[in-house]
């Protein structure tokens, strides 16, 4: 029976980097039927919404989706989608590989993101003329639920260290409770863990990522140390990321839409790519994901390489580079 994946370009590269990504699994032998989605601005300019509840509908009932980009529209578009896929935990992989200049060659971190609550639960008022608000949600059920995915991912993936970031000595009651459920959570089940306040440790992974594995984070602490580490590795067109919920996911390049480039055919594919063998793991495939990150990383060493890795090279070249290494 065909895997049912929803597809969505959006905006901007995503138009370049999803076809590319696609490419790559249509090489395999995996029984995939791709069903494209609408998002995004122009889909904003052109019927009024930038997603669309059949986009919506599609993403909610698919095995799987890959998402590409959105522009200005990017929280009307990605929020909706993770709340359609049920996700509760984002996860960013930020690792440094051979042939490509890095600032930290050792770096090997994976942020595990609460991703329904803190500052993005959208509760903004304006409360008087030039006076507005944003209130920050934590609750023990999403924070106990994000530390024992982040806990089980370490397990699974053999990472020995596991770091708590947080920002509890300011935001006391929210972090504070955010804390009080991650060590719930390790108490029960024999985990060990690291505390540190997200400041300090956006210093810390930038002098010794080395001494870092699973990163468990609120929201928009994991936003932004995940992006940081992009500049360790060498840069967004590396990291993919997985919006994980019960029983479906989104995967989705960390980048944007790169408006500066869209259009030009220069977009590095490897992050979606490399967002693409996360869904196969994701589906069971364990095996074709592997071949696929062999594939990405044997032309990371070896070239063509995308104009931001140092190259010349095109989208496309690169895209059939990855396939001819499959």
């Amino acid at each position: 029976m065909a895997e049912t994946i929803a597809v969505i370009p959006g905006d901007g590269i995503g138009q370049e980097v999803i076809p590319a990504a696609i490419d790559v699994l249509e090489t395999l032998d995996v029984d995939f039927e791709f069903v494209e989605g609408e998002a995004g601005d122009d889909v904003l300019d052109s019927r009024g919404e930038a997603l669309p509840e059949a986009t919506y509908e599609l993403a909610a009932g698919a095995d799987a989706t890959l998402f590409g980009a959105a522009g200005e529209t990017a929280a009307d578009v990605i929020l909706p989608l993770r709340e359609a896929v049920g996700s509760f935990a984002n996860i960013r992989p930020a690792r440094a590989y051979p042939g490509v200049d890095s600032l930290q060659p050792e770096t090997d971190l994976v942020f595990v993101r609460e991703n329904t609550e803190g500052v993005y639960s959208g509760i903004e008022h304006e409360i008087a003329d030039g006076v507005t608000t944003l209130t920050r949600v934590i609750t023990d059920e999403a924070s106990r639920k994000i530390a024992e995915y982040g806990f089980e991912y370490a397990e699974a993936n053999g990472y020995d260290d596991v770091t708590v970031a947080h920002k509890a000595n300011v935001m006391r009651t929210t972090d504070g409770q955010f804390l009080e459920s991650v060590e719930s959570v390790a108490e029960a089940g024999g985990h060990g863990y690291d505390e540190a306040l997200m400041d300090a440790l956006a210093m810390h992974l930038l002098l010794r990522p080395e001494e870092y594995g699973v990163v468990i984070c609120p929201n928009l602490a994991g936003d932004v140390l995940s992006d940081l580490a992009a500049g360790l590795v060498g840069g967004l067109g590396l990291l993919p990321s997985a919006n994980v919920g019960e029983d479906n996911a989104l995967f989705e390049p960390v980048h944007g839409s790169a408006p500066d480039i869209a259009g030009e055919g220069i977009a590095n594919p490897a992050a979606t790519v490399f967002s693409a063998a996360m869904l196969l793991e994701h589906l069971g495939y364990g095996g074709a994901a592997d071949r696929v990150r062999g594939a990405v990383e044997a032309v990371l060493e070896g070239g063509p390489r995308t104009p931001d890795l140092g190259g010349e090279a095109s989208t496309d070249e690169v895209t059939a580079a990855i396939v001819d290494r499959l």
